[in-house]
């Protein structure tokens, strides 16, 4: 459309207004369809920033920026403008805030003015990512070393990913820790997407929408004469650019970003990776479902995780060209399916860095491989009078094998306790540890609280007096690098739903010597050497725990899975979970009556909390009306909360593709709520 002009050779506002609404009409359902630019703004929520960021990139420079101070006089005269209005936020000190922040920004992060750095991972203004990058791998040199600057910052005062830096085992993505193909996928459907075996699914889409959009807005810049304003530290400078479509996924560091922007060539890759959670986001089909008319927002990872398309094709691909059981069989879909398997089995070997696929047994989940423990480990090798030590940070899974086998054999639970923040007491732990004690099972992430138990140390400890030690991965595994071979725990148990796969697959890790003197959790076919009617014969392991037919298509999922963090970096997952969980944090403080359980120094993303005034029930639905999950409740961990003084709690759990955006509309829930506004 043609653009009018005043007699001072500005753009009239009216066409102004037409061309903004016929641009902003093709933007996501979290935009409005129409804006207005006239004094009566305020009639549409977010339009006086939307219009704010159209023409001045964000208010970095004011009225003044966009148009020369000559004409600013005569602008701010012309009938029908209203000047627009800086962003509301309270440079209080945190804890101190007694109103919300505001949330009307484009994408904008409400404690960008209080913290003083704009948050890193496309946190701020990060609405839409560069339209030329459409997958991980295509990022290449926008990167930053982030094991300088936010490795060190704190989240919930914890500094960084625990057992990553610890092993050194960081990941290569030239050669990703799961990079087994699986023999047969793909042979014999040449037009299967399954045949690029390390592909992100959003590496195959082609949207031009993005590319659309940056087209539009660069012919509006180029129309209304507006210079490239970008000068926010942590942003491409680009020239002609509009800062939220060009910035940087990794644009922070704490050592240059309050001095001068940064430039490509400052963004040397954390182990040749790449990220940013809005393209992460696009990978995962569920979270482009609305609940109550609102995008979803998966805020229950510590319960289950969603998946990324490359499982769900990897489970399907098995069901349409593999199906068959595995082992023994002279057809063709019997040796793809058992190579499939098997290939998943190692994939899990190199993912957990165990010394053998001999010491990996697949089972329903971390529930299951506890039980197998306990009844083919403690059944067979517990006497009355031995002691069992567990931690009070404990999941019911590791609580009632356990207590159930100590009633039916006379044996000694001990509970080792924690502090006022949800920390394992070391010096109380040692004082429980004696010759009695056989058996140390404890969990390295809480469900509950967050908390990241001191694993190496505590495996140290058990095995100085003698006892064997089971670890729950169950929470640890999609957060960290969990190294067996550096912890030396003798068993170790994850579910496979926890870490992006299928449900109904898990995983016990145990040493191979040990696995091998275990008695059969259960019995019948596949698991046994040879049978006559006077003896039997049992397969070494893994084979040994695996009796009948297995869950062949999640096992394959789950390798799928791990292929996919792999590729990204399960450290780099981990550092950009803690920058998240840090800025939801400091948010959730500044709500009043709020009450965080779980602040130990070192924690996993999870953020359990109470509001006074309200039922964790009421807290939960009012989040719900807008499209976020979380889950109340006592989280099968009773024991812990009521430690904390709690019979239950809202449980906010995040994971890599949640986003600084996700969280800005939570905290924006709940001060409604505590207003009575929703």
């Amino acid at each position: 459309m043609s653009i009018n002009t005043n007699t001072a050779g500005l753009p009239n506002i009216d066409d102004l207004e037409k061309l903004a609404n016929e641009l902003f009409s093709a933007l996501p359902n979290e935009f409005p369809k129409e804006i207005s630019l006239s004094p009566n703004a305020s009639e549409h929520p977010r339009a006086t920033k939307i219009a704010e960021t159209l023409l001045s990139a964000g208010n970095l420079g004011g009225v003044d920026a966009v148009f020369p101070v000559s004409n600013h006089d005569t602008l701010a005269g012309q009938s029908g403008f209203a000047p627009l209005a800086t962003p509301a936020v309270s440079a209080s000190p945190i804890g101190s805030v007694q109103t919300p922040p505001s949330f009307g920004g484009f994408g904008g992060s409400p404690s960008v003015t209080q913290y003083g750095k704009a948050p890193a991972f496309g946190g701020y203004n990060n609405a839409f990512s560069d339209p030329s990058i459409e997958n991980i791998s295509q990022l290449g040199d926008l990167n930053v070393d982030i094991s300088e600057g936010f490795a060190s910052a704190p989240a919930a005062g914890s500094g960084v990913s625990p057992s990553g830096v610890q092993t050194g085992n960081n990941v290569n993505l030239d050669n990703p820790q799961t990079g087994f193909n699986d023999v047969n996928l793909g042979k014999n459907d040449t037009n299967s997407s399954a045949l690029n075996q390390n592909y992100l699914p959003f590496e195959l889409e082609h949207s031009s929408f993005e590319a659309e959009l940056k087209t539009a807005l660069e012919a509006l810049n180029s129309s209304f004469g507006i210079p490239s304003l970008v000068t926010t530290p942590g942003i491409i400078d680009t020239p002609g650019s509009y800062y939220f479509l060009n910035q940087n996924p990794f644009g922070f560091d704490s050592k240059k970003a309050d001095v001068t922007p940064v430039s490509h060539n400052e963004f040397e890759g954390f182990g040749g990776a790449n990220f940013d959670p809005h393209i992460i986001k696009k990978d995962f089909p569920i979270l482009k479902e609305t609940v109550n008319g609102k995008p979803l927002i998966w805020f229950d990872n510590a319960a289950t995780t969603q998946k990324p398309q490359s499982v769900i094709d990897r489970v399907s691909y098995f069901y349409e060209h593999e199906n068959s059981n595995i082992h023994r069989a002279a057809h063709e879909l019997a040796a793809r399916a058992s190579d499939a398997y098997e290939a998943a089995r190692e994939k899990v070997k190199v993912f957990l860095n165990a010394r053998s696929v001999n010491e990996i047994v697949f089972v329903r989940g971390a529930t299951e491989g506890i039980n197998l423990v306990a009844q083919s480990w403690g059944n067979h090798n517990l006497v009355a009078g031995d002691e069992i030590v567990v931690s009070n940070l404990e999941h019911h899974a590791n609580i009632v094998p356990w207590k159930r086998l100590a009633d039916k054999k006379g044996l000694k639970l001990r509970v080792i306790p924690v502090d006022d923040d949800g920390q394992i007491l070391l010096d109380e732990y040692a004082k429980l540890l004696n010759s009695k004690t056989k058996l140390v099972a404890f969990t390295q992430v809480s469900n509950a609280l967050g908390t990241v138990t001191p694993a190496k140390q505590m495996v140290e400890m058990a095995h100085a007096a003698g006892a064997k030690v089971l670890l729950d991965g169950a929470q640890s595994v999609s957060h960290m690098k969990v190294d067996v071979s550096y912890l030396n725990a003798d068993w170790l148990v994850f579910s496979g739903h926890k870490i992006f796969g299928p449900t109904g697959i898990g995983v016990v890790y145990g040493k191979e010597d040990l696995l091998n003197e275990m008695e059969p959790y259960q019995s019948g076919g596949n698991m046994i050497q040879d049978v006559t009617f006077e003896e039997i014969k049992y397969h070494k392991a893994p084979n040994r725990f695996e009796a009948g037919t297995g869950n062949i298509a999640d096992a394959i999922g789950l390798g799928a899975a791990l292929d996919y963090v792999s590729k990204i970096g399960i450290e780099v997952i981990g550092q950009y979970e803690h920058f998240l969980l840090d800025y939801a944090t400091n948010l959730l403080k500044q709500i009043p009556g709020v009450r965080l359980i779980g602040t130990a120094a070192n924690k996993a993303s999870v953020l359990s909390f109470n509001l006074q005034g309200f039922t964790n029930e009421e807290v939960g639905q009012a989040l719900n009306k807008e499209g976020i999950a979380v889950r109340t409740g006592h989280h099968c961990a009773q024991p812990i909360l009521r430690r904390m003084g709690v019979e239950t709690a809202v449980r906010p759990s995040l994971a890599f593709y949640n986003t600084t955006q996700d969280v800005d509309v939570f905290i924006e829930t709940l001060w409604k709520l505590k207003n009575k506004k929703v």
